[in-house]
């Protein structure tokens, strides 16, 4: 049950307010979110135990209330409710901006029906800083989690491996495995970042040709940001004259040879010389 009754005194317009927090370490938050976070008259949030500590740790006492995938349609007509009575409601997520892969649209679709300020309060969010690391070009698209069902997946990443943009994606650890053979499929010639636990006492980041992905061999810890690089549409195929290098090579050298010996020499997928390389030993 959602009281009404809770006033409090306040310097910032009544209405919505989606606050971005930290993505990992508590320190990176703006000094104006959490102002409004105290300000709230509520904050909603996904977690309640998670959010606890952020709040806890800038004694910020707003009443906290659980908001989620699960629950969001129940709470819509409650929390449009306090916000016609006059009230600030904050919504925060377990980790950066609330809406990117988070729940909040719901809310705020019925705020735009109702006529009902809502307001940003900018901070962290994984998708920017992933790309603010990746090296890669400055236009992305920010596609999210990937959906559960392989037909859906196969279509998406169809779909995607003909932009000509970074392309930034969530995913669980417990999935990464299951999904690295189809990104190397749909995007060979493109580089990687993976990103992990970023901005936390053991973040990784690992660089590396999308071609040359493996299997991890243990589940990595944490939600995993991953950033592929812009379409590499001006790779060249394989010539004639580099079939025939391959053709002499393949006697005295190993394949992982040659392809490196080829890509340093032209743009070339390491994957087509790999198959073209195979064919041949197939053959011989």
């Amino acid at each position: 049950m959602i009281p009404l009754s809770d006033t409090k005194k306040n310097k910032y317009n009544f209405g919505l307010y989606i606050v971005s927090t930290p993505i990992g370490n508590l320190t990176d938050i703006t000094l104006r979110a959490i102002d409004i976070l105290k300000q709230s008259n509520y904050v909603f949030c996904e977690d309640t135990r998670v959010s606890k500590r952020l709040l806890d740790k800038y004694e910020i006492k707003s009443k906290l209330i659980s908001n989620h995938k699960f629950n969001e349609m129940k709470n819509v007509d409650k929390i449009i409710e306090i916000l016609k009575s006059e009230k600030i409601i904050s919504i925060i997520s377990d980790a950066g901006t609330p809406t990117i892969s988070d729940p909040g649209k719901i809310i705020i679709e019925e705020c735009i029906k109702n006529n009902i300020n809502i307001y940003p309060i900018p901070g962290p969010t994984a998708v920017t800083a992933a790309v603010s690391i990746s090296g890669f070009s400055e236009k992305y698209f920010f596609y999210g989690f990937f959906p559960q069902k392989k037909k859906d997946l196969l279509n998406d990443l169809k779909n995607l491996s003909n932009l000509n943009s970074s392309i930034v994606f969530f995913i669980s650890p417990n999935k990464i495995n299951k999904v690295i053979e189809h990104i190397k499929n749909f995007f060979s010639g493109r580089k990687i970042l993976i990103c992990r636990e970023m901005t936390k006492f053991f973040e990784e980041y690992i660089r590396i040709e999308v071609d040359d992905l493996e299997p991890f061999q243990k589940i990595p810890k944490g939600e995993l940001t991953l950033v592929i690089s812009e379409n590499t549409s001006y790779l060249v195929s394989l010539s004639e004259s580099d079939k025939k290098k391959i053709k002499k090579m393949i006697q005295t050298s190993s394949v992982r040879d040659i392809v490196d010996l080829i890509t340093k020499e032209k743009k070339i997928s390491k994957k087509e010389i790999y198959n073209y390389c195979l064919s041949l030993k197939k053959w011989n």
